[in-house]
């Protein structure tokens, strides 16, 4: 009887402990959590859905080789107001050199405003300010390997500033995008953010010590440093299928499913969709974080227009986005962008 006593708890032990580490997902160990902001209106109306899309200056952020498949220069720039007050910006700029492949660079930087510096002596202020300020600067580079291949990657400088304090560091991401023989959907993998760890250094950091209270006549101060902690970058490693469920000479339904694995998070799985009339006015909506547990994200849709400017080669286009974050109440995002043709016959 003791036997199937002790039998018994211990296996009530080990479910316990392999539900426990089945439950763990590392959240809030990583640093710059800015670089998992998804950048464009386009993606993010389609519910982050956009790993094997392509021909989009966006896919610079989502996943670099669809960049090889644009044939024009084309820059963005996007404004949101993000969770919280915070100021969310990004830019963009992409151009085809031909047989060299295409060529790009962003920039995306999230402010918090300026704030009261408060102590405990001074709750109410000391009459300094503080802010805090993430930064990241991306060179990136794309080339069709052949009709259906192809293949891209950026390379990164990621810094993040509070007050006097800064980290900064280096990364990479790395992408493809395959064209199937199977009604040409496409399907596309991107592993993004990978680099050295973060740490955060500066002069706020910095006190006097006296080494030795105890003893009189020694060194009575001696300038020493609080050493904070590394932390990884966000790692994620994506893999996407899209294609088109109608397609006319005036009318496009695009579909997109993406699988995220991340570093610091459990997996979860975006959906998106895509109508466009004659490749002009867009109607754009999704799914995101599905079966991801404590999820504040949701539905997302949005709308976007592709203008010409008279008889140029020029359009403008103009996407908006809405996400929904549950009690952070929404997000908005407004893009935009100019895309001038250097192709003789561009696709319209």
């Amino acid at each position: 009887m003791r036997r199937v006593l002790l039998f018994l708890s211990s296996f009530s032990i080990l479910i316990g402990q392999l539900d426990n580490t089945g439950t763990i997902t590392k959240t809030g160990t990583t640093a710059a959590q800015f670089l998992k902001i998804g950048a464009d209106a386009r993606g993010t109306a389609m519910g982050n859905a956009f790993t094997a899309m392509s021909g989009d200056i966006g896919s610079m952020y989502w996943n670099p080789a669809g960049l090889a498949t644009i044939n024009n220069m084309e820059t963005v720039f996007v404004n949101a107001n993000w969770i919280a007050g915070i100021n969310f910006n990004y830019t963009a700029f992409a151009i085809n050199l031909n047989q060299l492949g295409v060529i790009g660079f962003s920039m995306t930087n999230l402010s918090v405003p300026e704030d009261d510096v408060r102590t405990v002596a001074q709750p109410n202020g000391t009459g300094e300010f503080f802010d805090a300020n993430d930064l990241a600067m991306n060179l990136a580079y794309a080339k069709k390997l052949t009709d259906k291949f192809s293949m891209g990657g950026n390379l990164k400088m990621v810094r993040q500033q509070i007050w006097h304090a800064s980290s900064t560091t280096f990364a990479a991401d790395l992408g493809a995008l395959f064209i199937t023989p199977f009604n040409d959907i496409r399907l596309g993998a991107s592993l993004s953010n990978y680099g050295s760890d973060m740490q955060m250094t500066g002069r706020d950091q910095m006190f006097s010590v006296d080494p030795d209270p105890t003893n009189e006549g020694n060194v009575e101060f001696v300038n020493a440093m609080y050493e904070t902690e590394a932390f990884p970058l966000p790692l994620i490693f994506r893999v996407g299928l899209a294609g088109e469920i109608l397609q006319s000479e005036r009318s496009r339904l695009s579909f997109a499913i993406d699988a995220l694995h991340p570093n610091d998070n459990a997996e979860w799985v975006n959906l998106g969709l895509e109508y466009a009339m004659a490749e002009t006015f867009f109607i754009r909506t999704g799914m995101t974080t599905l079966f991801r547990q404590d999820t504040e994200e949701g539905l997302t849709f949005g709308t976007g227009i592709n203008y010409r400017l008279g008889s140029s080669s020029a359009k403008i286009k103009i996407n908006y986005a809405y996400a929904a974050f549950g009690r952070l109440k929404n997000v908005q995002r407004l893009s935009l962008g100019c895309l001038l043709y250097t192709s003789p016959s561009p696709r319209d």
